[in-house]
């Protein structure tokens, strides 16, 4: 049994900012965008509306540069920012979470088995411009996990994304190939306990000069790495590595709480010991 932490949402790379993280505790989960607007995703820049005030993901920046984009002359802004679609993923309502990166990340996440735990963090930041660090915003449990490779027969491709219809990879393949064909792709799907937490993220960087380094970097907290027991991933953050946890789902959901009965949430459950700690 064992829990993996993924490294998601929108950050400077893709939307050129990262969601706020309010004074009460409340913060904004916004994806990434999507990379090609080949994809029956419906939820756009413009219409991912945030939780806090009438804004949306779209009035968080004012252009961005997707791949395959990136790098040529071209960039989107205005109506056409508003109508670039979302690469939703996770899926929070639906517990749906796709991943090809490299790194750990496919090979950590191909291990899941049903009752382990996926846990989802994202750079956030205060309005106020204070340090940005990176948070867990939520998790979920494992129900599920296929994996799809370059080799993989098509018509067993084809079945694995059916059965996964709300996952970002499937919405954006074509005729039942994957948008990145030479890649391989793990879809996990999940189950409860799982979801977005409502509010107070929990920190798990810091930022300061290593021994040795002439320049600040951002740093997994030692007393998560202690706490939730960080076997893989090494300390340094600043590119989202791929976590394992030596933990069983049960343990890491003691730890952290429930989606919806954390405190602060609507039914104002009190924090255990251990919670308060991870904190």
């Amino acid at each position: 049994m064992t829990v993996v932490l993924a490294g998601v949402g929108a950050d400077s790379t893709n939307l050129g900012a990262l969601g706020p993280l309010y004074d009460d505790g409340r913060f904004e989960y916004v994806p990434i965008p999507e990379k090609t607007r080949e994809t029956s995703e419906t939820e756009t820049l413009g219409s991912w509306d945030l939780r806090v005030d009438d804004r949306t993901a779209a009035d968080l920046t004012s252009r961005i540069e997707p791949q395959p984009v990136r790098g040529g002359t071209e960039s989107v802004s205005g109506a056409a920012l508003e109508s670039w679609p979302l690469h939703r993923d996770p899926n929070f309502e639906a517990l749906t979470y796709g991943e090809h990166r490299t790194s750990g990340y496919v090979s950590r996440l191909r291990e899941l088995e049903p009752g382990d735990v996926v846990g989802f963090y994202a750079g956030l930041r205060r309005p106020d411009g204070d340090r940005a660090h990176r948070y867990l915003i939520g998790y979920f449990t494992v129900d599920s996990v296929d994996v799809v490779m370059p080799e993989t027969p098509p018509a067993d491709r084809e079945a694995i994304l059916a059965s996964h219809p709300d996952n970002a990879h499937t919405k954006r393949a074509r005729e039942g190939e994957l948008y990145l064909t030479e890649k391989t792709v793990v879809f996990v799907d999940g189950r409860e306990p799982g979801g977005l937490f409502e509010r107070d993220p929990i920190r798990l960087s810091d930022y300061y000069v290593k021994p040795g380094n002439e320049r600040a970097q951002y740093y997994l907290r030692e007393g998560i790495a202690d706490d939730w027991a960080v076997t893989a991933g090494g300390d340094n953050m600043m590119y989202k590595p791929a976590y394992r946890c030596d933990l069983t789902g049960a343990e890491f959901v003691d730890l952290v709480g429930r989606p919806g009965e954390r405190p602060g949430d609507a039914s104002g459950v009190e924090p255990s010991e251990r919670t308060e700690t991870a904190r």
